[in-house]
């Protein structure tokens, strides 16, 4: 195995203070994953500048979906810087897949968590302090306001991001060593696909409004189609989707379809 080349303060220091653009390029087919590719851009230059290839898969690898709360995300780019290190230092052996898959699994538990204590909590009882100073025209209820979200936020961000790649750096080493990385890869994917399958009859509804009539007899289509497997209509209208974007079929064109097909089959009573 290479010898593990570790990231220059200079760097890493950029990637920190990119990490506040996470949110610059928000779009509905991957969220915040532009954000993330260019917080990690410094990174990936250092580490696979000379090596085109490499490069280009490290960027499409951060371009995937990413969707988190932005005060405890350094948390997940410092382990991502230090396993980029790892797959820099020995390509052959590192199953890349590992970022993405550990990216995926922190993300949500992460989000969880940020949103309850920084939107939550933290914001509210800023609000709470602040807003009657505000009223009253004293100039302490914004300074106030912003030093309670600011300073909590800042702090888990800083420390976060260390902890991530100095701790995650010597982590990874042994849980890769032990074959755990590769387990928890498999699990998140697996816990991934589940929830993905568990909300598709939550989220996505298309229910048919023909009624047929046979022998005097009215036959509701949809209790047809729920009698062959209940949400069967949503399910192949997700099935549909993903083989689009298989296809590399945009997401906005995909939305606009639907739109369509959504209003056309209400005007012709079909849905």
């Amino acid at each position: 195995m290479t010898e593990i080349k570790k990231l220059s303060n200079k760097t890493l220091k950029s990637v920190y203070n990119r990490h506040y653009q996470l949110l610059g390029c928000f779009n509905y087919e991957r969220q915040m994953s532009t954000g993330y590719a260019w917080t990690m851009m410094p990174a990936l230059r250092e580490l696979y500048g000379d090596r085109p290839e490499e490069m280009k898969k490290a960027v499409k690898r951060h371009l995937e979906f990413f969707n988190c709360a932005t005060t405890p995300s350094p948390f997940i780019i410092g382990i991502t810087c230090a396993m980029e290190e790892q797959n820099a230092a020995n390509p052959e052996e590192y199953d890349p897949s590992s970022i993405t898959g550990v990216k995926a699994a922190l993300m949500g538990p992460l989000a969880g968590i940020g949103d309850s204590f920084f939107w939550g909590t933290f914001r509210v009882m800023g609000a709470g302090m602040a807003a009657p100073l505000a009223i009253a025209g004293n100039l302490l209820g914004p300074i106030l306001y912003f030093l309670i979200n600011f300073i909590p936020s800042e702090l888990v961000r800083r420390y976060g991001f260390r902890i991530g790649y100095e701790g995650g750096s010597s982590f990874l080493t042994r849980i890769s060593a032990d074959g755990t990385l590769q387990k928890l890869t498999e699990a998140a994917r697996i816990m991934g696909l589940m929830v993905i399958g568990a909300m598709i009859p939550s989220l996505v509804k298309l229910n048919l409004a023909g009624i047929i009539n046979i022998g005097g007899a009215e036959v509701v289509l949809q209790e047809i189609v729920d009698g062959v497997m209940p949400c069967l209509l949503p399910l192949l209208l997700v099935f549909a989707c993903y083989k689009a974007l298989q296809k590399k079929v945009s997401g906005t064109v995909i939305m606009i379809a639907l739109m369509v097909f959504g209003v056309i089959g209400s005007m012709i009573g079909l849905l």
